[in-house]
């Protein structure tokens, strides 16, 4: 999981500084995607050759900076001077293939003059192959990187066809013979020495897209291009880049492409061309039969550059978190109608429309996803049982895939993922496919792999998420499946009042998470309490069961510190033996079937002397806090399938202010990165 992003710009003029300026920038729009390390390549306009300079650091993205900016002057570059045509490529690393260090940063190059020089995200599979057969060619290898061998290979292909004398082959024939070799999943941009201000992107599974910053704004919505021209080679000025996401993009232009797996796309003399690889052919190993040539049209971002700024917040996690009254009104937006003609409470979800007569019939639903999104999917499992009456299991992406485990032509199967693009989620979509489920994606991510894979699905519509603990997106994914839940169960008479029930809930919601919001003193409070400890137990029942494990995931993935959500009914069969006067333990107990059992597990850990902080309806404390000894967070009242989408909120809160006060990144947790696309 990584960021890669280029720039090109074409009869603009631009200083090398404003180029340099624009790779970096790029990169901290990126850098939730991975910050271990760095990395930039431009040009040195002093060589005639126009020899790429390569700049690469270990550390965020504040690190390269400062390194490169010396090396810089070390080299008496001359950051003024400047260039109607230049092609700088970025990279910014979340490290799957050897530690962070500059050794392991992209641009992996091919040789020591950087002939060809290439950005990754994602995994070469047959890396060690490929590099054993380069080694017996004589090439040597700097890096631990699954990265370094296409670099080296496409040097070994260019250099022998011009052994066999074939002096004019071409940039798009050298990556298209580099692409036929590697198997795994990347998104790459190529840039070389011998191909002077052209780049090559291509990808599969990993994200990419294309920008075009048209200066006479000729570009329009469903404008197509030709493999020509794009949208012209007149001479006409433009600027276009290339980023693993539109974060990247949106401050130069909302005009982007797509780019889809199999695509080659090639940027010369101002004009794009595309290229559409069959990989069946190559999966299978035969030679690429003539890529064919297609046109495609441009779209428009939906979404602004103040989403991905903290404004008046200190970081990215805590401004999500307070953004979630605004999240979950968007989500519901258009999609709840309440009285009309009918008087009917109803829920609309356009994208499943023609699909849910093939969902009701399902033998069962398969909840699919990892992290906090099969948590999600987990707290909305009873409701979705509950409205459809057809059985929900979990699965969890990776343990579907490693253990093959069955999946019917008969089942629906739900794939649940905040970017669209988690590499183990693709993998149990790929095969579940393949097994004939009628697959549905909720993704936050218009355009994502998932999104455009499966049969079809619901943007769950939060917003722009920077923050590496996901925290809006968690309680829109819940909103989504309880709202799929009443779509699915629409037809039933006998849940109506239920259903109408849910939907008077969903629209009051917004304003119970502004209501517990107001918490946010109160849990700083808590927090400065629980900065020095050193694990924290979370005990969750029902549909809280969900809440108790995303709370502990929040508190470990930011705080780093040790957490555990565990189901109540379980503490009896093991977990009871950690209790001491001195572990604390965070029991949620709000009102609804399974409150009575909570109160009872509430009075054994009091009884062992267990250190307790209660989540409780508003209220309720006298009923939850044995002798007053627990200290006790209350919140408003919801209905019962709605309450984890109030109650985790101040567990998100707690992993905030624990980190912030420990000291540690909130935004960049250690060792962690927003969109997992590796295995």
């Amino acid at each position: 999981m990584c960021g890669i992003f280029a720039y090109l710009n074409y009869n603009v003029s631009r200083e090398r500084r404003y180029i340099l300026e624009v790779l970096f920038n790029g990169l901290r729009r990126l850098e939730y995607r991975g910050y271990d390390s760095a990395g930039i390549s431009i040009d040195d306009s002093s060589d005639s050759n126009f020899l790429p300079l390569v700049f690469r650091q270990e550390g965020n993205i504040e690190s390269l900076v400062k390194s490169a900016y010396q090396d810089i002057a070390a080299i008496d570059l001359n950051l003024e001077e400047s260039f109607s045509i230049h092609a700088g490529i970025a990279h910014t690393r979340w490290a799957t293939h050897g530690e962070p260090a500059p050794r392991n940063s992209h641009p992996q190059s091919s040789d020591a003059r950087n002939e060809f020089l290439v950005v990754h995200n994602g995994v070469i599979t047959n890396y060690e192959v490929l590099k054993q057969t380069l080694v017996r060619q004589g090439f040597t290898f700097d890096s631990e990187t699954d990265t370094e061998v296409i670099p080296k290979l496409a040097k070994f292909v260019f250099d022998k066809a011009n052994e066999e004398g074939d002096q004019s082959v071409t940039f798009s024939q050298v990556v298209l013979e580099v692409i036929r070799h590697l198997e795994g999943a990347y998104a790459l941009i190529f840039k070389s020495r011998h191909y002077p201000n052209e780049l090559i992107a291509s990808k599969r599974g990993s994200p990419l897209l294309l920008g075009v910053k048209d200066s006479e704004e000729e570009a329009t919505v469903g404008s197509s291009f030709s493999n020509v021209k794009f949208p012209s080679s007149n001479g006409q000025p433009k600027e276009l880049f290339l980023s693993s996401d539109a974060n990247a993009l949106v401050e130069h232009t909302k005009k982007v492409l797509v780019i889809e797996d199999g695509e080659v796309v090639h940027i010369k003399d101002g004009g794009v061309s595309i290229l559409k690889l069959d990989m069946a052919k190559n999966n299978r190993g035969g030679t690429l039969s003539r890529p064919a040539s297609v046109q495609r049209a441009l779209s428009i971002l939906e979404m602004e550059v103040e989403q991905i700024n903290k404004g008046k917040y200190e970081h990215y996690m805590q401004k999500e978190i307070h953004e979630q009254p605004e999240s979950v009104t968007t989500t519901m937006r258009g999609r709840l109608i309440r009285g009309g003609s009918s008087k009917a409470k109803t829920v609309l979800l356009g994208g499943l429309k023609d699909h849910l007569k093939t969902i009701r019939r399902s033998r069962r639903i398969v909840f699919i996803g990892c992290g906090t999104s099969y948590n999600a999917a987990l707290a909305a499992r009873s409701i979705v049982e509950e409205l459809s009456g057809i059985p929900v299991t979990m699965e969890i992406a990776s343990d579907l895939v490693d253990r093959q485990g069955p999946i019917y032509r008969e089942d629906t199967a739900v794939f649940v993922s905040q970017s669209g693009e988690t590499a183990d989620t693709l993998l149990a979509l790929e095969y579940a496919l393949e097994n004939g489920a009628l697959c549905v994606g909720i993704t936050n991510t218009v355009g994502s792999e998932i999104a455009r894979r499966t049969h079809c699905g619901v943007h769950i519509n939060a917003g722009c998420e920077i923050g590496v603990a996901s925290t809006k997106a968690y309680t829109s994914q819940i909103i989504v499946m309880a709202m799929l839940a009443l779509a699915i169960g629409g037809d039933t008479l006998s849940n109506q009042a239920r259903r109408e029930a849910i939907i008077d809930g969903l629209v009051d919601l917004p304003c119970k998470v502004k209501e517990v919001l107001k918490l946010d003193n109160e849990i700083k409070d808590l927090a400065k309490l629980l900065i020095a400890e050193q694990s924290l137990l979370v005990f969750g029942r029902g549909y809280n069961y969900a809440t108790a494990l995303e709370g502990a995931l929040k508190v470990k993935e930011v705080a780093l510190m040790h957490s555990e959500g565990i189901l109540a009914g379980e503490m009896k069969h093991g977990p009871l033996a950690l209790v001491d006067e001195n572990l604390p333990i965070v029991v949620i107990a709000t009102c609804d079937a399974c409150f009575s059992k909570q109160q009872s597990v509430i009075q054994q850990l009091h009884a062992r002397k267990g250190r307790l902080i209660v989540m409780c309806t508003k209220g309720d404390a006298a009923s939850v806090s044995v002798g007053g000894s627990c200290r006790v967070i209350e919140v408003p009242q919801v209905e019962d399938c709605l309450q984890p989408v109030v109650n985790v909120v101040p567990l998100q809160l707690l992993a905030y202010h624990l980190t912030v006060l420990r000291g540690h990144n909130v935004d960049q947790p250690r060792n962690l990165a927003k969109s997992v696309t590796t295995q």
